[in-house]
């Protein structure tokens, strides 16, 4: 067996360049807004770790923000920056920080910070990644996988209960599909047929993600369902409803007029390192992954913001920090 290498840990950080590439935007628009600058290289501070990415997912609401879409924080001065989930090696460690060293690979969630090269976050932000994980795996997962795990646990979904997830060959669906199987519970997933073998794959019933839809599902569990999540955000309920589960029992991801009126659960961010570890462990436990249909450079962001506006399509687009961080080890 070939020896295992052992990274050098100490509390100081390896040589870096001055300055790192991060993609930004410089008003609302069109994917072509995005482009790559120069920033100086962060430092971390107190209870903080800075991190080399090696990849970072694009989420629709990356796609929003871009575009200006509902952004409460409209006053925000330009350039603005991207992306709220990343997986990458940790290359300086600041102080009180107990659980981190140099040299670890941890994911973990930004705020609009995540398509960079290098960045800085709070050491609750980021857990150890196992080494089962890929490295584009690990950047698509914290977000999603916490809006999955959120989504059910506001909805109760345990085992022997029936969830219909709208939208489950998606990278936020799938997830849940995942993990509502690991809990026990029967799971009916709409997606469009050529993502139906995929579900099954995951251990879901598939339907279609229309009218029909609404007639297979009624026909597989005629006693209807517990509770349904929207993890596409479309807009179109009314038809669901009639499925059995009661309003305060259907949870999407779009904040709508529409939602509020027919009194649905509208999911709010619920991030926590305790939700990491707990989806690290179902990962080592049953092999929770979120299916990544394709990668780009860190520099070719509006290419990955097109292919997400394309359609919500199966799992998720993630952007990668091709180079490794050089480091220091021993045989």
């Amino acid at each position: 067996m070939a020896p295992t290498r052992a990274y050098e840990r100490t509390t100081t950080s390896l040589p870096v360049p001055p300055q790192v590439k991060a993609v930004v935007f410089d008003r609302y628009g069109a994917p072509e807004v995005l482009h790559a600058i120069e920033l100086p290289m962060p430092q971390a501070g107190p209870g903080e770790v800075r991190i080399r990415v090696r990849a970072a997912g694009v989420r629709p609401s990356d796609i929003a923000l871009r575009r200006g879409i509902g952004a409460a924080d409209a006053g925000q001065a330009f350039p603005r920056r991207l992306g709220n989930e990343f997986a990458g090696i940790v290359d300086q460690v600041g102080a009180d920080v107990r659980d981190l060293d140099i040299g670890d690979e941890v994911l973990g969630w930004a705020v609009a910070m995540s398509y960079a090269e290098v960045l800085t976050v709070p050491a609750e932000q980021v857990v150890h990644k196992p080494e089962t994980m890929s490295w584009a795996v690990a950047g698509a997962l914290p977000s999603t996988g916490q809006s999955a795990l959120g989504a059910l646990r506001v909805l109760g979904v345990e085992h022997g209960h029936t969830v219909l997830i709208h939208g489950a060959a998606s990278g936020i669906g799938s997830v849940a599909v995942q993990l509502a199987r690991a809990w026990g519970a029967q799971v009916i997933g709409s997606a469009a047929a050529n993502d139906h073998d995929y579900l099954r794959s995951l251990g879901a019933q598939p339907v279609l993600d229309d009218r029909e839809g609404i007639e297979q599902t009624r026909a597989l569990v005629p006693q209807g369902v517990d509770a349904i999540f929207d993890a596409l955000g479309s807009e179109v309920h009314e038809g669901w409803l009639a499925l059995g589960a009661a309003p305060s029992r259907i949870a999407t991801l779009c904040d709508s007029d529409q939602a509020r009126r027919l009194g649905l659960r509208t999911l709010r961010s619920q991030r926590s390192r305790a939700h990491l570890h707990e989806l690290m462990a179902m990962h080592v436990r049953h092999g929770l992954l979120v299916h990544v249909r394709e990668m780009f450079p860190l520099t070719r962001a509006a290419e990955a913001h097109r292919a997400v506006e394309r359609g919500h399509g199966r799992g998720k687009v993630v952007l990668m920090v091709y180079e490794a961080m050089a480091m220091k080890h021993s045989a």
